[in-house]
C-alpha cells in the first residue's frame, strides 16, 4: 500500500484550495486586530515614558511574520487533508507534523452532519464531519466542496443505514 500521507497518491480525494485561502483571510483579519490593538497601547506607553518611538514598528514587525508563516501553513496544512471512499468504510488523512489517518466503518456512522459559516459558504466549500459512538473513529473533513459534501452526505448516509441495519 501507499503512503496514506502522500498528498501525490491518485487514490485521496482532495479538499478544496479555497480552505487555505479561507485561514489565511481570517489569520490575517486578527493579526490585523491584535497589531491594531498592541500599536494602541504601545502609542500611550511610548507617549507616557521614555520609551523610543520606534517600539512602535514591533508589533508590525511581528504581525508580518505571522501572516508569512501563514501563507506558508495554510496551503501545507490544506494538502494534508483527504478521504478515500472504500468498500466498508471512509478513510481520512489530515496533519503535517502530527499525522492521522482515521478509518470510519460505514456501519458504524450515527450521523453526517454539514457545516459551513458565512465565508465558508462564499468561498463554496463545507465541513463534513461523521458521528459515530466513539469519538476516537469520528472524524472531519474541512473544505470539502459544496456540491461534493452533499453527495457524500447523501452516500455516507445511504451507506450507514444499509450496513448498519444489523446493529
Amino acid at each position: 500500500m501507499a503512503d496514506p500521507f502522500d498528498p501525490d497518491d491518485a487514490g485521496w480525494t482532495a479538499i478544496s484550495p479555497r480552505l487555505a485561502t479561507a485561514r489565511l483571510l481570517i489569520g490575517s483579519l486578527v493579526t490585523l486586530v491584535v497589531l491594531v490593538l498592541a500599536d494602541g497601547v504601545l502609542a500611550i506607553v511610548v507617549a507616557t515614558t521614555t520609551v523610543p518611538a520606534w517600539w512602535l514598528a514591533v508589533p508590525a514587525v511581528i504581525a508580518l511574520l505571522v501572516v508569512g508563516w501563514l501563507a506558508w501553513w495554510a496551503p501545507r496544512n490544506r494538502r494534508s487533508w483527504g478521504y478515500r471512499e472504500q468498500e466498508e468504510e471512509l478513510v481520512v488523512r489530515s496533519g503535517v507534523t502530527f499525522r492521522r489517518v482515521v478509518s470510519v466503518p460505514y456501519g458504524r456512522m450515527q450521523f453526517v452532519d454539514l457545516q459551513a459559516g458565512p465565508l465558508a459558504r462564499r468561498l463554496g466549500f463545507t465541513s463534513l464531519s461523521l458521528h459515530t459512538a466513539s469519538t476516537r473513529t469520528a472524524s472531519t473533513v474541512p473544505g470539502v466542496p459544496h456540491d461534493e459534501a452533499l453527495r457524500l452526505r447523501l452516500r455516507l448516509t445511504e451507506l450507514g443505514e444499509s450496513r448498519g441495519a444489523g446493529l
